[in-house]
């Protein structure tokens, strides 16, 4: 008698720059049955998607000096049924919009657990129950927004954005400094 043939495991890649954080998202994947691979940068994925082929990805915001945005698009074009999900420790409405238009399935803001990435990758769809009622946002939030938006553009270049904003380079690297943007 033969056995019925086992689904292969579904696999992950991570990009993530956070060598802490990538080793513990992946650990978590593989006790769930995937098989992962870790990219810390954009040229290290170009490598393992050359190698490997994925069905799923989670894809860090800022990976040092390079914009995980430029990985989404990459990703999805290499893949467009590829559930990819964004992380960022702080999340704006700018960037997330860019990550769902570039073919990211879900944006998280970090920390999310495998639980969360798991679900988010589950979610084919919008919710239409989320509630729209919203608070004011304050002078500070819509900044901190303003100067994300202006990153973004620029490609997380931290001297091209000051000279567009108007700010010494110095200005924005404190304020930088007083709001992490993974």
């Amino acid at each position: 008698m033969t056995e019925p043939a086992s689904e292969p495991p579904p696999r992950l890649v991570i990009v993530e720059d956070d060598p802490a954080f990538a080793r513990t998202l992946s650990r978590s994947f593989e006790r769930r049955g995937y098989l992962v691979h870790q990219a810390a940068s954009p040229e290290a994925l170009n490598a393992l998607v050359e190698a490997h082929v994925f069905d799923y990805a989670v894809v860090d915001l800022k990976l040092g000096t390079a914009s995980g945005l430029n990985c989404v698009q990459m990703l999805h074009n290499l893949d467009p049924a590829m559930r990819i999900v964004v992380l960022t420790g702080f999340a704006s409405i700018a960037t997330a919009v860019e990550a769902i238009k570039l073919g990211a399935a879900h944006y998280l803001a970090k920390p999310a657990n495998t639980d969360e990435i798991e679900e988010a990758f589950r979610s084919a769809s919008g919710n239409p129950g989320v509630p729209v009622e919203g608070r004011k946002s304050s002078i500070k939030t819509l900044e901190w927004e303003y100067i994300h938006t202006t990153l973004a553009e620029c490609d997380f270049n931290i001297s091209e954005a000051a000279r567009r904003l108007g700010m010494h380079r110095r200005t924005l690297a404190r304020k930088l400094e007083k709001r992490q943007l993974r």
